[in-house]
């Protein structure tokens, strides 16, 4: 079978358009990407200003913030009041359940093992981390 230019045409046309669509919500999730980092960022700049440890970290669930965490190891004399626990149970508290299925968070560096954990156990869908939303991936529970 053998296509010809005019039959090509509408096939490749279609495929850039796809191309384009694709590329546009890449961009779009990209710029949501962006403002987590950057409030992540924000909440590390709260923990440091109160004379905390440098980290934040926030929770999102359909592309809204629903837990912010910064540091307060320092401030509330809590070893195991890092970022991403505050953040977690943060969300928690506002949705009013434990399991956070559908969410992801955003940390300003790579979450500790017991921060993962704490994660896995919430149900955490994904996290990411730094400035280059770097993938984690899904927290491991055990």
């Amino acid at each position: 079978m053998s296509l010809t230019r005019r039959a090509l045409f509408p096939l490749l046309t279609a495929f850039a358009t796809l191309r384009s669509m694709t590329a546009a919500v890449a961009e779009a999730a990209d710029l949501f990407r962006r403002e987590f980092v950057d409030a992540a960022f924000s909440m590390k700049r709260q923990a440091e200003q109160s004379g905390d440890q440098p980290y934040g970290a926030v929770v999102v669930l359909d592309n809204a913030i629903i837990g912010w965490g910064p540091s307060r190891v320092i401030v509330d004399k809590n070893e195991n009041a890092h970022a991403e626990r505050v953040a977690l149970r943060d969300a928690q508290e506002r949705l009013g359940r434990t399991d956070l299925a559908e969410c992801v968070m955003y940390s300003t560096s790579r979450p500790c093992a017991a921060c993962e954990h704490a994660a896995a156990a919430a149900g955490l869908a994904r996290m990411y981390y730094g400035k280059g939303a770097t993938d984690a991936g899904a927290p491991r529970k055990g």
